[in-house]
């Protein structure tokens, strides 16, 4: 034992490390996990925010991007010009694109020609949330399904598991390719995925989407999925569509067809 050379001294010296040890637990877990992002992204509501989209009422077909212009403007969305690095909020694309999994023989020919609008479903069982290695992004009470780019080491595995390409990531610094610089919400950097976020930052705001305001025809409509609230009348009194509900993911974004 005397080989050792551990006497009353050194014991002393490594309890003591041991209880320091201890004692900064607490902080060195409040740094290293997502607490302090989630708790800035507000409180438990006991809501479950959902969007509606009225393809009817849309007039994606007719050239209108307003809702997308203004989404991207508040949320320094770059426009890259190429469309490998292309970072998207929201776009549209084709019915039968947005809608792979539907019998479109029996689909109106207005319908079938219609562009549709698409963002990230914030999914109530979001595969991007179970594949993220540093919880970079989570799911709100809310339902939101957020994004915390101080996290994202850019491994792109939440790309890889959205089966609705939502996610965009930055193969380069964004910031040059911004217009102008809206101070509301932070700029990105070279390295990290992003996608809409349902302007969670307006919400707290008390405001609207960003899209939902800016679209004039009325074909967007946001709020809680409680009973007797805007959203759950519209999806609760007509037939909709969810983009590839099959997979179990539980998106919630409807579409009114």
């Amino acid at each position: 034992m005397s080989d050792m050379k551990f006497d009353r001294r050194s014991f002393l010296k490594l309890t003591a490390l041991g209880l320091l040890a201890l004692a900064a637990r607490p902080a060195i877990d409040l740094i290293s996990k997502p607490s302090i992002a989630r708790a800035l992204s507000g409180p438990a509501t006991g809501k479950r925010l959902a969007m509606a989209v009225d393809l009817k009422a849309c007039t994606a077909a007719d050239g209108c991007v307003a809702c997308i212009a203004a989404c991207h403007r508040v949320h320094n969305v770059p426009d890259i010009g190429n469309r490998k690095e292309d970072i998207r909020w929201l776009s549209e694309v084709g019915y039968n694109q947005a809608f792979p999994d539907q019998d479109n023989q029996l689909v109106a020919e207005p319908l079938k020609d219609r562009r549709v609008l698409i963002l990230c479903n914030h999914c109530d069982n979001p595969p991007c949330v179970k594949v993220c290695p540093t919880q970079a992004t989570w799911r709100r009470d809310d339902g939101i399904v957020m994004m915390d780019y101080h996290r994202c080491i850019g491994c792109r595995y939440c790309m890889a598991a959205c089966p609705y390409g939502s996610r965009s990531f930055n193969w380069r610094d964004p910031r040059p390719y911004v217009k102008t610089i809206d101070n509301g919400y932070p700029t990105r950097t070279r390295g990290v995925a992003e996608k809409c976020n349902f302007c969670e930052e307006r919400l707290a705001a008390g405001l609207q989407p960003a899209c939902v305001e800016a679209c004039s025809s009325g074909a967007l409509t946001f709020g809680d999925l409680k009973p007797g609230t805007g959203v759950h009348k519209l999806i609760s009194s007509q037939f909709n569509l969810r983009r590839k509900a099959e997979l179990g993911t539980l998106p919630q974004v409807y579409y009114l067809p």
